[in-house]
């Protein structure tokens, strides 16, 4: 029904990069998860009030509050295809993230509500009432929400979007929890072992748990999580396509939200180069990165010495001796100032994040492994963290 719907109203709908076709999708699910929660809730809420079954009265509510998610998450794609403005000029990207950070927050509603009602009832046990219609009624609920999880997987992984996984993790959790609830109902009525209040109290369990891990999804990309390794490949594949570049660090990729991305980098250059031809390489580099993955880049010159033998196996020595505090360290900006006295080794450090030394500790113990070369060279050493 979905791919039918796409193909009928979404132009372009494989060039997922561009915002108007992410937001025709994300609009095709929110309307789809409308209409099918809010026709399981009406299905459910008569089975529930024939057969008296707490279970099957609050999967009837869970699926009202999944079709209330999905007005929030149709709202937040409407509202993430703004364009940027003055207050906000990296655009409202973000907007869908926290449509699913809601939509999570509503799944852990949900769970705790039913389980509050399971445990009441678990107290004050009520009689279940075996109803045939109750058993269809279920049985298609649980195909049709599985229908609702794939399609809502598929588009979100194809468009790359948080709010929709997390709408496809709730409408699986609905799935095993119908299911629960519709096990139970049959082995209560050819058991007499009442398991309603207890199939709710598990059912409650586990949308909690599926409501954790979707906020956890859309909370990382919030917080800033690290880029996908993929994505930096392209990155570096690009900028070293250019011979020029000879290296590149201090990448930094911002996330704006799903197909607003800005990247930020330092390249290495020849310091005896043109420094016009230079500005122009890094120029058709940086169009190069908008046009194959629809980003800003922002690429900044670092010219270093390509042509002097003794800096670079002084470098390759610093490089190995580095690797025996760990095998992560990486440096960039390598440069020797030769002195009376003694001579200065300046350069950068990126020391991996599980590393647990402090700044001062690392550059003290690099220090310490620059004496053992010479007792005349000195560190001097910018401490840095990788972000991707």
């Amino acid at each position: 029904m979905i791919a039918f719907f796409a193909k009928l109203f979404i132009k372009d709908r494989e060039n997922t990069d561009l915002p108007a076709v992410r937001t025709a999708y994300g609009t095709l699910c929110g309307v789809a998860g409308i209409f099918l929660n809010l026709l399981l809730f009406a299905c459910k809420l008569f089975a529930g009030l024939v057969s008296g079954a707490i279970s099957i009265l609050s999967d009837a509510f869970n699926n009202f509050m999944d079709a209330a998610s999905s007005v929030i998450t149709l709202i937040g794609f409407r509202l993430s295809a703004q364009k940027a403005d003055k207050d906000h000029p990296f655009g409202h990207g973000r907007m869908e993230y926290l449509a699913g950070l809601l939509v999570s927050l509503l799944i852990l509603l949900v769970g705790f509500e039913l389980g509050k009602s399971s445990v009441e009832k678990i107290f004050h046990p009520e009689e279940v009432t075996f109803s045939v219609t109750a058993v269809v009624i279920l049985v298609l609920s649980v195909g049709v929400k599985l229908y609702m999880a794939l399609y809502n997987f598929r588009i979100g992984k194809k468009i790359g979007s948080a709010s929709l996984k997390a709408t496809g993790t709730d409408s699986l959790s609905d799935c095993i929890a119908t299911g629960t609830v519709l096990a139970c109902l049959l082995i209560s009525r050819f058991s007499g072992v009442q398991l309603d209040a207890y199939c709710g109290l598990a059912v409650s369990g586990f949308i909690l748990f599926s409501g954790l891990r979707a906020a956890k999804e859309t909370v990382d990309p919030l917080l800033g999580k690290a880029p996908d390794r993929d994505f930096i490949d392209k990155i570096t594949a690009i900028v070293f396509s250019n011979p020029c570049v000879s290296g590149i660090h201090d990448l930094v990729v911002h996330d704006y939200g799903p197909g607003r991305t800005m990247i930020s980098l330092h390249a290495e250059v020849p310091a005896d180069a043109d420094i016009l031809e230079m500005h122009d390489a890094i120029d058709r580099i940086e169009k190069e990165l908008r046009d194959a993955l629809h980003c800003d880049a922002v690429i900044h010159m670092d010219p270093i010495a390509t042509d002097d033998e003794a800096v670079h196996a002084l470098r390759v020595q610093v490089e190995k001796l580095l690797c025996e505090i760990h095998c992560g360290i990486t440096i960039h900006d390598f440069r020797m100032v030769v002195g009376n006295t003694h001579t200065n080794l300046i350069f950068d450090a990126v020391i991996p994040y599980d590393c647990k030394e402090s700044d001062k500790e690392m550059k003290q113990r690099i220090g310490e492994k620059i004496s053992t070369l010479d007792p005349n060279y000195f560190a001097v050493v910018e401490i840095d963290r990788s972000y991707v």
